[in-house]
């Protein structure tokens, strides 16, 4: 695992998650994504997703009780050996959830991981969720959506953990020039 480098991107829903991890990807980099590990398990097991999004959140709860909080980080995990075993040195993770997850990854990787979280002004959140195409939240679901993952994901965790931040009250273009100013301070 000599000279792997890993970033974690974390963040409330409609943080600017996405933003970041694709500027990454644009750049050539593979990623993981958490959510993935989810849609992959609901495909195998023949349940459908919903438009509103609830059947991945129940799913997603369902499956941290029944296999364990750490059962999609062992999925990343499994996928992030399987790409450095082919050569890959440098890797984004999108999507961490919980603390559990935060804990096992940074054992795991402990060298090779940085995590970075991706704040915005609570309303401002609201605001780009509700106007977000093909999944907009109203405020009710999103507070809900966001009490869900405090309490039962326990998410706060890996943001308030994180390594570095990124304010993304601005413009798109102000939150890549950030990702560049990490990329560099990190050797990435």
């Amino acid at each position: 695992m000599e000279n792997v480098k890993m970033i974690a991107v974390v963040g409330m829903s409609g943080s600017g998650k996405s933003v970041v991890v694709d500027h990454l990807t644009e750049k050539g980099y593979p990623k993981i994504y958490f959510g993935g590990m989810i849609y992959k398990e609901m495909e195998k097991r023949g349940i459908e997703r919903t438009e509103d999004g609830e059947s991945e959140k129940k799913f997603r709860e369902e499956i941290r009780e029944t296999e364990g909080k750490d059962w999609v980080v062992n999925q990343v995990i499994a996928e992030c050996k399987d790409l450095i075993s082919a050569g890959q040195k440098r890797i984004i993770l999108d999507g961490v959830y919980s603390w559990t997850e935060y804990k096992i990854l940074k054992k795991e990787f402990p060298k090779a991981l940085t995590f970075v979280a991706i704040v915005v002004d609570k309303k401002l959140r609201y605001d780009r969720v509700a106007k977000r195409p093909g999944r907009a939240f109203d405020a009710t679901a999103i507070r809900e959506r966001d009490r869900s993952e405090i309490e039962n994901l326990e998410k706060g965790g890996p943001i308030a953990a994180a390594d570095y931040y990124i304010l993304n009250n601005g413009t798109v273009e102000e939150v890549e020039k950030r990702v560049d100013e990490i990329l560099k301070e990190i050797d990435f």
